[in-house]
């Protein structure tokens, strides 16, 4: 089977996902438009999409199965889906949060989520309701995106964040560090509470010791270094799920600080170790982990079995694969 990802590379997945097909003995391989400094390579085709629309026949014919991401597919305005249900080609859309996060549907169950990334609710309505048109079938991270699109799909399937554990030796914080390194890493300040979490850091500043990084502006490589020597790593507070950076510290042996959604900590596998924080709670989470040096242990510890129960990119791909198996052309 030869797998297609494409067009837009969120959190390193379409290269993640398309390196552990390949070792299972498949051909894949991520078309790639969005370019940014996390600076993404492998297993992918990073190109524009002028080139991707000149070579579109060719990529229609050769791939038997077509997984598209974040909205995105290989023509204008999806011209392509029909193209490929004609062909008899199996398709899948997988939605990331940002493209379909409906504003007032979202701020339902989360007062502090941050939508200002997503595009206006009718262009959200008119894209599902067009790829909808074509392919039966969905996929999401988790619960808090399958909400949004559930209504448009004769199916939506909740797969979880894969990562490449190959990559992420663990390395768990001492329980003799007096004075623990915070690092918080927003991709976008406003989506990630970044204002508001140096804000409470720099209240415990007062009264606690310990040291304080943002990192920001580097390629993915060179901040997977930095998260190493972290005693505690604080994600997203607003959204009200976690994303590629809880998985990562959690595979790093990293305890992790993000907000999950009352209503959504059910949804994940027994046994998620992240410190629920929210916008509210954070000082008083953040000031437990820094006064417990052996529950930032223990939690690491924790984190790393999580992820490797839930998130290595094999199992991810072997989900994958079965859910490739079962759709229809």
């Amino acid at each position: 089977m030869r797998i297609f990802h494409g067009i837009v590379e969120i959190a390193g997945q379409m290269g993640i996902l398309s390196g552990a097909f390949k070792r299972k003995g498949y051909l894949s391989v991520g078309y790639n438009i969005f370019h940014t400094y996390l600076g993404y390579q492998e297993h992918l085709i990073n190109t524009v999409w002028t080139e991707i629309q000149n070579t579109h026949r060719h990529i229609l014919n050769f791939f038997d199965l077509f997984h598209f991401h974040y909205a995105s597919s290989i023509l204008p305005n999806y011209a392509d889906l029909p193209l490929l249900k004609e062909r008899g080609k199996k398709m899948i859309m997988h939605f990331w949060g940002n493209d379909v996060r409906f504003h007032g549907q979202a701020r339902i169950n989360n007062p502090y989520v941050y939508t200002g990334d997503s595009p206006p609710d009718e262009v959200i309505h008119a894209r599902l309701a067009e790829v909808s048109r074509y392919l039966d079938e969905a996929i999401v991270q988790d619960y808090e995106v399958y909400a949004y699109v559930a209504p448009f799909f004769k199916k939506v399937h909740v797969v979880p964040i894969a990562i490449d554990l190959n990559r992420f030796d663990p390395h768990y914080p001492s329980v003799a560090q007096s004075c623990p390194l915070i690092l918080h890493a927003p991709t976008n300040p406003e989506f990630k509470g970044t204002a508001i979490v140096e804000s409470v850091l720099a209240q415990l500043q007062r009264t606690h010791s310990f040291r304080y990084r943002r990192i920001e502006g580097m390629n993915h490589e060179e901040a997977t270094k930095l998260y190493r020597e972290a005693d505690l790593i604080i994600d997203q507070v607003r959204c009200g799920s976690y994303g590629l950076l809880s998985v990562e510290s959690m595979a790093l042996g990293k305890p992790v600080v993000c907000y999950i959604r009352s209503d959504l900590v059910g949804t994940f596998p027994p046994g998620l170790p992240i410190v629920n924080a929210n916008p509210d709670t954070l000082y008083e989470q953040v000031k437990m982990l820094l006064e417990q040096p052996e529950l930032r242990h223990q939690l690491g510890m924790a984190g790393r079995r999580y992820v490797e129960n839930v998130h290595a990119s094999d199992l991810v791909a072997a989900k994958l694969l079965q859910i490739y198996q079962e759709m229809q052309a």
